[in-house]
């Protein structure tokens, strides 16, 4: 850094300028202007102002090189660590902590306290638990310990995590609706096809209580179960759940929770896609009216025989927005052909490249 006089018709001005490289190209920079001359020699009390400029920033230039100056870190491999003191922390959550604002659940978390009006922080307490359950999945009391080590410490106790549990439960609906609008502002959401499936979860208990009642476990557990019912979004991102009792027939669970995204999502035109299991007469029907509409799948093993040998005939196969009907076998012998030529012309190509990405269908009308 050096001195620069600007002078003009009435007044000289003094600057602290510096030298920098831009695109390339040497210029400089005014890092601070002092003053006029008569400015600073009143406020320096007759003091000579270019002498004092000078100085100033002699001292300016000493500290900067005292500020890239290289600094030696020693270390002991035999001084003891202080027990019980934390020297280390998880900073990855950070990221997720973005997301987290993004889609407004420090928001929702904020009306939910208004509404109940209790002291512990709830937003802290769920951030916590969802960081946790993303990068450390582990129990209640682990995902607290584990907090422990993030930069922004907890500021809560292990009993308010599972008061909050409760409320969070209660609160359910209104999550889930309100963070699907809110996703609507961070990312496009596939609405127009929706896919629902089943799973369930034992318990390490012997009697039943409450929702943990005994059913089919899919891990083929004897002991109480719950079940949970998700819909995903044509994407594949979660979009609704449900818990219900382990005890109850998986295919009535799949009303309740579409009417739920219906109504709290305004949703009300979409193709619901399910596997057989869950595709009953009834929720065939419920998703056969008001612009809704249902895919499911078929065990071919298990349908009568006129319409497995139809299912399963080479003939009768055909092409989107094509009124023509091809055959399996037919198709199988011309790539055959074509991909046993030496030589392939351009017309050749197009047609097998064509034909293997295309998808053939049959459909039939049954009453």
């Amino acid at each position: 850094m050096r001195l620069s006089i600007s002078k003009s018709k009435n007044a000289q001005s003094l600057y602290v300028i510096k030298s920098v490289t831009v695109n390339g190209k040497r210029t400089t920079k005014t890092v601070k202007k002092l003053g006029t001359y008569e400015e600073l020699k009143e406020k320096l009390d007759g003091q000579d102002p270019i002498q004092w400029a000078k100085a100033y920033i002699e001292e300016l230039n000493k500290k900067e090189k005292e500020d890239q100056q290289d600094f030696l870190i020693k270390y002991s491999n035999y001084k003891e660590i202080p027990k019980n003191k934390q020297v280390a922390y998880n900073a990855g959550y950070l990221f997720l902590q973005q997301i987290y604002h993004e889609l407004g659940l420090n928001d929702i978390c904020e009306t939910i306290t208004r509404k109940y009006k209790f002291k512990y922080n709830l937003n802290s307490i769920l951030s916590r638990l969802i960081f946790g359950r993303i990068i450390f999945p582990d129990s209640k009391l682990a995902t607290f310990e584990a907090s422990k080590k993030f930069i922004e410490q907890p500021d809560f106790e292990l009993h308010q995590i599972y008061r909050a549990l409760e409320i969070i439960a209660k609160e359910n609906d209104y999550i889930q609706s309100q963070l699907y609008k809110n996703s609507l502002k961070v990312i496009k959401r596939n609405k127009g096809v929706l896919y629902y499936d089943c799973t369930n979860y034992y318990f390490e208990i012997s009697e039943s209580d409450g929702d943990k009642q005994f059913g089919k476990s899919k891990e083929n557990k004897p002991n109480p179960i719950v079940q949970m019912g998700l819909f995903m979004d044509g994407n594949g991102i979660p979009l609704a759940f449900n818990i219900t009792p382990g005890s109850r027939n998986e295919q009535k669970t799949l009303k309740p929770l579409e009417k739920k995204i219906i109504q709290d999502f305004d949703l009300s035109k979409f193709v619901v896609c399910t596997d057989a299991g869950l595709s009953s007469n009834d929720n065939r029907k419920f998703n056969n009216m008001s612009g809704r509409a249902f895919i499911t799948t078929q065990s071919i093993k298990k349908l009568k025989k006129h319409l497995k040998d139809w299912a399963l005939d080479d003939n009768g196969w055909k092409l989107p927005n094509d009124d023509k009907t091809y055959s399996i076998t037919s198709l199988e012998t011309l790539l055959d052909e074509l991909q046993a030529k030496d030589i392939k012309s351009l017309e050749d190509t197009k047609t097998i490249e064509t034909l293997k990405s295309k998808v053939f269908y049959k459909e039939r009308w049954i009453k």
